[in-house]
């Protein structure tokens, strides 16, 4: 089951956070360290140290909304080795992460361009 469908946009916050934080610490963390606002129709995606619990974040219409995922035994392939402090996922890579897939590795087919056809 897809939880999130039409996504315009998924942040993920690089660094793992406490998660005992939530909307009100969640956001200031949005604002302050990811310069983003927890206002806009964005997914914003925490992890704890462990990588065993993940939040997200996002305001719907009139509040905020906070989704909670914890594994029993498996560890999310959290992003730690990407420079940036903020990764900009898509809506299919949110989906391979919250299934236990690395999305450092995965790769699709190279993109080719043409000029002619024989």
């Amino acid at each position: 089951m897809k939880m999130f469908l039409d996504v315009p946009q998924v942040y993920l916050h690089r660094e793992a956070v406490d998660l005992r934080k939530s909307v009100n610490g969640l956001s200031l963390i949005v604002e302050q360290g990811m310069k983003l606002s927890p206002l806009s129709d964005a997914l914003l995606v925490f992890c704890n140290k462990r990588r065993d619990k993940l939040k997200i974040l996002y305001w719907q219409k009139n509040g905020f909304c906070l989704w909670y995922k914890r594994l029993e035994q498996d560890k999310f392939k959290w992003p730690r080795k990407w420079k940036n402090e903020v990764i900009n996922l898509s809506e299919q890579q949110l989906h391979w992460l919250l299934s236990g897939y690395d999305i450092t590795k995965i790769k699709g087919h190279k993109t080719l361009v043409f000029t002619d056809v024989f």
